[in-house]
C-alpha cells in the first residue's frame, strides 16, 4: 500500500440504488432575501450514544417543519438508526433509547439517506446546534461520505439576540419554554424536543419580523453580528 492509498479516505460501502439517492439530493440553498415566513426551515434534533463528539453516535434523529408560519405537521421525521456495537452511556436515563430499540433501528445508511432527502436545499436550525451539527456532519460522512453543507442557525442565540430583555443569554431549552409559558408535553426525545424547538422558533421569528429583519439572510447577518459584538473584549 503507497502512502496515498493509506491518506485517502476510505469511502462508505454504498450499493448502487444508495449510491444513485446520495447523488440524487439537491444541493443546499443559501439563506436569501426572501421573505422570512415564506422560508422553509428544518428543525432537528439528535440523541446521541453520548456527549464526545469524536466518538459518541447518532442514536436518534427527529426534525419537523416550519413553512408558511407554523409548524407543518405533514412534514415530520423521526427514525431510530441501528448501532450494532454501540456502548450506552448514562444519557439513556434521559432519551429512554435502550438496546432494543437500538436493536431494531434503521439501517444508518438508509436512515441518514431519508433525513437528507427529507432536508432537501432547506436550512437547519437546533438548539445549541454546535453539537448537533458536528455530530450529524460526523455520521453523514461516515456513512454516506457526504459532507453537509446546509446553512446551521442556533436558536439558543437567536433568541437571546431577539429577546435580550429576558437576560437570560445561557439558558436551555427548557428556561425558554418556561420564558415564554410553552405548553410542551414529552421532552428529551428527538421529536418532542424538535417540536419543543420550533414551537420556540415560531415565537422568535415573529420578534424577527418586529425588529425589522424580514429575510433569512438578515436573520443570518444580524446573528453573526451579535456574536462578533458578543466575543468583543468588555461585552
Amino acid at each position: 500500500m503507497s502512502l496515498f492509498d493509506w491518506l485517502r479516505t476510505k469511502k462508505p460501502g454504498l450499493d448502487a440504488a444508495q449510491q444513485r439517492r446520495l447523488e440524487q439530493l439537491p444541493k443546499p440553498a443559501v439563506l436569501g432575501d426572501n421573505a422570512l415566513r415564506s422560508q422553509r426551515w428544518v428543525v432537528v434534533d439528535l440523541e446521541t450514544s453520548g456527549l464526545n463528539l469524536n466518538r459518541d453516535q447518532v442514536l436518534s434523529i427527529g426534525a419537523v417543519v416550519i413553512e408558511d408560519g407554523a409548524v407543518d405537521f405533514a412534514q415530520m421525521f423521526e427514525r431510530t438508526l441501528h448501532r450494532a456495537e454501540t456502548k450506552l452511556s448514562p444519557s439513556v436515563l434521559i432519551h429512554g433509547l435502550g438496546p432494543s430499540a437500538i436493536a431494531a433501528g434503521s439501517n444508518p445508511v438508509e436512515a441518514l439517506l431519508d433525513f437528507m432527502a427529507f432536508v432537501g436545499d432547506s436550512p437547519l436550525l437546533a438548539f445549541h446546534a454546535p453539537f448537533d451539527q458536528h455530530m450529524l456532519y460526523r455520521a453523514l460522512k461516515d456513512s454516506l461520505g457526504y459532507r453537509l453543507a446546509h446553512p446551521f442557525l442556533d436558536v439558543a442565540d437567536i433568541a437571546p439576540l431577539l429577546c435580550p430583555e429576558a437576560n437570560i443569554r445561557e439558558a436551555g431549552l427548557d428556561d425558554w419554554i418556561s420564558h415564554f409559558k410553552l405548553q410542551v408535553g414529552e421532552r428529551h426525545h428527538a421529536s418532542a424536543d424538535a417540536l419543543a424547538t420550533a414551537e420556540l422558533m415560531l415565537i422568535l421569528l415573529s420578534r424577527a419580523r418586529q425588529q425589522h429583519i424580514d429575510s433569512p439572510q438578515a436573520l443570518q447577518e444580524r446573528l453573526r453580528q451579535w456574536k462578533r459584538r458578543k466575543q468583543a473584549p468588555g461585552f
